[in-house]
């Protein structure tokens, strides 16, 4: 009897899926036949006989009406495909659940499951942003590789750059990894000319895979997996989410940034030699790796502005650049606002910059491929340095830049307190507002920008960024700034010079030189 009824349903499904595609044929051949109305008829259009000049609109509607054709066709193929998918599904139910009589049974307990775990997905912020009272309620993401983890919140085994230690941190990407590889697989297995490129591949996705994690607790686990492609423009992005429970595939889809121009815009006054420091890196990282950048620079005042022009000038074979000169008080928002509106080549990626910042082409790839125009902003956390001279010991000993940039508990700090580096469309900084234009001087127009975001339904996605670095350098904050804006110069001032560690140890040197100098007296031999 068992059998018989298994036979029974699978020969329902089976009359059900033949159904289902004749009506499809059906309905394509209805949408194949010539309309009526809306369109002349083929006389009207076809140039007549001996015509030495053809009709366009002929051409017009052919192209059009194959457009039409092709789309359609891809589409039938997708639902025959997904039907196919659901057939085996339901096949591999039947075998697992021991009989119809059962898989009926335990139909509703799925069906519980299955709206829980899709009202879990709803409420999660994934596609689109919620509205936050301030920046205090933004939930970060933890930036991780196949051997690396990079987070914001450091407790007492925690550090800014660690390897998952924990057993069950390495389950969970464990976990995440092969259910990944697993969707690609399975993905480029449904396209039969590629299965076999698509699969050698997979030691390419697994060598340089880079992914974004949050938790939200009252909703799951956000996975966003970014895999190598065939070239260097060309990425396949994951998204996987626990609903405190399996995880659900929400998309799985091809990513080319190979057209993606990024607007670097930077605002200036009176720190050529700086600017020289700072286009060193640009000319290593944006002409001779990426070459898919322009620079805005917004320069305040006259002063050594013929040396700016200079330097760029001097930057070799590099002629994608605007510079803009302002002859009034230096305001980085003003700067950058202008420097943002001044681009007239379309809706362009901008990202603001400032010169004693130090990227890779890296954070070039990551500012491309965690925005998008009208849904996603980008606001890095990029790694603070200390002052070289107390990590080092003495100017004497402190190595070339590129051997600094070390992220280490004892060299740095994740800036999580900064908003000043982000990556976003033109357009969604348009319609946002801008920048506040009336603070003047250091700080606070960056965190009203965010704050803005924040308040709006476009997505934020706040994570640490290993190919950013602020490069330390002495911080003076002027007696002219409003007691808010001082404050929190001092503070940043504080926490540029050194670790919590270093500082002690600087503190009490003379308790320390005292210590050593008693040791001394009392152990003459051992000195």
């Amino acid at each position: 009897m068992l059998r018989r009824g298994l036979l029974t349903w699978v020969s329902r499904v089976g009359g059900l899926l033949v159904l289902l595609c004749c009506s499809l044929s059906l309905l394509y051949l209805m949408t194949c036949s010539p309309p009526h109305s809306n369109n002349p008829p083929l006389s009207h259009v076809l140039p007549h006989a001996g015509s030495n000049h053809p009709t366009p609109s002929y051409q017009m509607l052919l192209q059009e009406r194959e457009e039409q054709h092709r789309l359609y066709i891809s589409s039938l193929k997708k639902q025959i495909a997904q039907l196919k998918e659901d057939l085996q599904e339901r096949s591999l139910q039947l075998k697992r659940g021991g009989g119809f009589g059962e898989v009926q049974g335990a139909k509703s307990q799925q069906s519980d499951l299955q709206e829980f775990l899709r009202a879990q997905l709803s409420k999660a912020e994934i596609s689109s942003g919620t509205r936050l009272p301030n920046e205090y309620g933004v939930v970060p993401f933890e930036s991780f590789t196949l051997q690396k983890m990079y987070q914001l919140e450091m407790g007492l085994t925690r550090h800014p750059e660690e390897k998952p230690v924990r057993k069950d941190k390495r389950d969970e990407l464990g976990e995440v990894l092969e259910a990944a590889l697993h969707s690609l697989n399975t993905a480029s297995s449904h396209q039969d000319n590629r299965v076999a490129a698509e699969k050698t591949q997979t030691s390419k996705f697994i060598s340089s895979p880079l992914g974004i994690s949050r938790t939200e607790r009252d909703k799951g686990t956000l996975y966003e997996l970014t895999f190598r492609g065939e070239s260097s423009h060309e990425f396949r992005r994951l998204v996987l989410f626990r609903p405190f429970g399996p995880l659900m595939k929400v998309k799985n889809e091809r990513m080319d940034t190979t057209n993606i121009m990024i607007n670097i815009i930077v605002p200036l006054s009176r720190r050529a030699d700086k600017f020289k420091q700072f286009m060193h890196n640009f000319r290593e990282v944006c002409v001779r790796q990426d070459g898919r950048v322009h620079l805005t620079v917004v320069y305040f005042g006259k002063e050594q502005m013929s040396e700016v022009r200079s330097t760029l000038e001097n930057t070799s074979s590099f002629k994608n650049y605007t510079l803009l000169q302002l002859d009034e008080e230096f305001s980085r928002g003003r700067g950058l606002d202008v420097g943002a509106r001044a681009w007239k080549g379309g809706n362009v990626l901008l990202f603001f910059c400032d010169v004693d910042i130090y990227f890779t082409a890296d954070f070039l790839n990551t500012c491309r491929l965690n925005t998008q125009p009208g849904k996603k902003v980008f606001y890095p956390v990029l790694f603070s340095q200390y002052n070289p001279a107390l990590i080092y010991g003495s100017p004497e000993h402190i190595p070339p830049v590129e051997q600094q940039l070390v992220i280490k508990k004892d060299t740095g700090f994740w800036r999580d307190f900064g908003f000043g580096m982000t990556c976003q469309y033109r357009s969604d900084f348009i319609n946002i507002g801008g920048f506040d234009i009336d603070i003047k001087g250091w700080g606070g127009e960056d965190v009203h920008l965010y704050r803005k975001y924040l308040h709006s339904n476009l997505l934020v996605v706040r994570a640490p960024s290993r190919g950013l670095f602020h490069l330390w350098h002495e911080k003076h904050c002027a007696d002219e700034l409003p007691p808010d804006q001082y404050r929190m110069c001092m503070q940043s001032k504080a926490m540029n010079e050194a670790s919590h560690g270093q500082l002690g140890m600087l503190f009490f040197r003379h308790e320390i030189e005292a210590h050593l100098r008693k040791q001394k007296l009392q152990n003459p031999k051992k000195t």
